[in-house]
């Protein structure tokens, strides 16, 4: 069993809402700088430079998980985390399939950038991600399962996007692995303010649009950083466990 420091809500310059410095090599660098061992990419809706990042973190002891921030139809973020890219791919067909045919607004929202793994340009994504796809939580959920993947429900103490704001409670028939809260809050606070929570591990996400919001809170006790073993330490099974830095 090792111990590796996990920052699973990454963005890189494909979300509008990211800083141009968030690049393939930029975020490996800083990821390895700040000693966080597990980094989840996780664009609005959108995967594109999953990929650029694995690559670009290959050989360098930081393990990438391809993954994507979904918007689902009531507004509510969803992180939707994967092993493989092959599973990522499946997952973004159906999420292309249920977006609206927006075009971005540039100097609105920002850029979209799709890069290669030394963060140099590769084309625009012309249509607007930050929108809500034609997918409910419900169908969301069993999507990301049949295709082996886990679905957290993000930072669901913020008003903006958040589970709670929107529907004010947490689905029953909704088995959600965990529940990610964000960087603003602990874990103790969050079981005061929030007693809808009781029984759900918690993540802590730093949901990093910049460099320096890549904090790595939480620390996983697992033999390997994937998602069956990502899901046994948050079951706490197996001498496998979960413990934030907060």
């Amino acid at each position: 069993m090792r111990s590796y420091r996990a920052e699973l809500h990454v963005h890189t310059v494909l979300s509008p809402c990211a800083e141009v410095e968030m690049i393939p090599p930029l975020i490996v660098q800083e990821s390895l700088e700040r000693g966080i061992d597990i980094i989840a990419i996780t664009d609005h809706n959108a995967s594109a430079n999953a990929a650029a990042v694995m690559q670009a973190a290959r050989g360098t002891g930081l393990a990438v998980l391809p993954g994507m921030e979904l918007q689902t139809q009531e507004e509510v973020h969803l992180l939707c985390l994967f092993d493989d890219l092959t599973q990522l791919q499946s997952f973004q067909s159906l999420v292309d399939r249920a977006l609206p045919e927006i075009k971005n607004n540039i100097d609105f929202f920002g850029e979209q950038f799709v890069v290669d793994p030394s963060g140099d340009f590769i084309r625009r994504e012309e249509r607007l991600l930050v929108t809500s796809a034609r997918i409910t939580l419900e169908e969301a959920f069993h999507a990301v399962k049949r295709l082996g993947g886990m679905a957290i429900p993000a930072h669901v103490d913020r008003k903006a996007f958040g589970l709670l704001a929107i529907l004010g409670f947490i689905p029953p028939d909704l088995p959600f692995a965990a529940i990610e809260i964000s960087a603003r809050l602990s874990p103790h606070r969050a079981s005061i303010d929030y007693p809808q929570l009781a029984g759900f591990p918690l993540l802590q996400g730093g949901d990093a649009h910049r460099l320096s919001e890549l904090r790595g809170a939480n620390i996983l006790h697992i033999q390997a950083p994937t998602i069956s073993e990502l899901r046994l330490a948050l079951q706490g099974r197996g001498g496998r466990s979960l413990q934030i830095d907060a």
